[in-house]
């Protein structure tokens, strides 16, 4: 089997030509295309080069979590994952249906990445190192906004060991509906070619749109169902985070590598989704930071569920989360 996965969901309908585009390029790479369907997809679909799977196919998986993963949610999303392990994949690469990949997204990466050492930051806007525009990144806490950023020059340039890797995208580039609403888009960023690593106490949301992972990081792909749709791969960037940290890994954000033709949103619907996390993204990660988190592969599975029982025995996210990261990390521990 390829060696590298790209996980997508998609409902296929009305996405045909950015699939196909993505079955294309995985074929003459020797990628393997995974696309994840929920209830409104079809429950056949072909393209060649893309192997699709149906909410009936996926009941067909060995699979704990994938038998009690909600319907109608983005996190079914993990089931791709769980898939990707078990065909034995060393890279993962994700994205969404509505993002379209440059030339630059096929580029080969490195785990250990020249780039800007960011540490002991606490909270950061890292798009203000790609754009001169005011700009910030959905997560981002509100009360975070008017902070000064400190200058790329104020940190050292080195080998950094990043298995998670954030690119950024063009046109419509990940951001609230707080900033939607009251600044103009398009917006593309600057081709800096100066990738950033933000390290120990350093924070800054990441997304699942165009995001590269590591097999040492593959447990920590996990995103939580029983959230906000706006939150769940946010919430998943801050535990991520805060595991890295332990195991002496820091998160990459590098130049776009692709444009965004955004789906169809109701703004004030997003905004309605995204006030658990205006009112406890700060809060979220205070708490993680205060957590024991022991580090190394031996404890990462201990360490997702510490952070989630907090997520949980706090009321950031719904109880019935419980089941699902379990049967995640059980599922996990007989792959990876």
């Amino acid at each position: 089997m390829p060696n590298k996965s790209l996980v997508i969901t998609s409902i296929a309908n009305d996405k045909l030509k950015v699939l196909h585009t993505f079955a294309e390029e995985c074929t003459n790479r020797n990628i393997q295309f995974i696309m994840i369907g929920d209830t409104k997809s079809p429950s056949e679909f072909h393209i060649n080069g893309c192997d699709f799977w149906s909410v009936d196919r996926q009941l067909t998986l060995d699979s704990k979590f994938a038998k009690i993963c909600p319907t109608k949610h983005y996190a079914r999303k993990n089931i791709g994952y769980i898939i990707a392990m078990q065909n034995g994949t060393e890279e993962l690469v994700e994205t969404d249906d509505d993002n379209l990949p440059r030339a630059e997204f096929w580029n080969e990466t490195s785990k250990i990445i020249q780039a800007v050492d960011i540490k002991e930051t606490g909270w950061i806007n890292v798009y203000k190192y790609f754009s001169n525009k005011f700009i910030w990144p959905r997560g981002l806490p509100l009360e975070e906004l008017q902070k000064e950023t400190p200058s790329l020059s104020s940190f050292e340039t080195k080998a950094i060991t990043c298995p998670i890797q954030q690119g950024l995208a063009d046109e419509n580039p990940d951001v609230d509906a707080v900033y939607r609403l009251a600044y103009p888009l398009p917006l593309n960023f600057e081709k800096t070619g100066k990738p950033v690593a933000l390290g120990n106490n350093a924070w800054s949301p990441f997304n699942s749109q165009n995001t590269y992972w590591y097999k040492e990081a593959f447990p920590l792909l996990y995103l939580p169902a029983y959230c906000s749709f706006r939150m769940t791969d946010i919430w998943r960037s801050y535990v991520a985070q805060r595991i890295s940290w332990a195991n002496g890994w820091s998160v990459l954000y590098h130049d776009a590598t692709v444009w965004q033709e955004r789906n169809e949103h109701n703004l004030m619907k997003d905004f309605e989704d995204e006030i658990p996390g205006y009112l406890n993204n700060y809060k979220i990660c205070q708490e993680l930071s205060n957590l024991n988190i022991k580090g190394g592969k031996e404890n990462m599975l201990d360490d997702l569920l510490t952070c989630y029982d907090m997520l949980t025995g706090k009321g950031f996210v719904g109880k019935e989360e419980d089941a699902l990261i379990r049967a995640w990390c059980d599922d996990i521990s007989k792959i990876w």
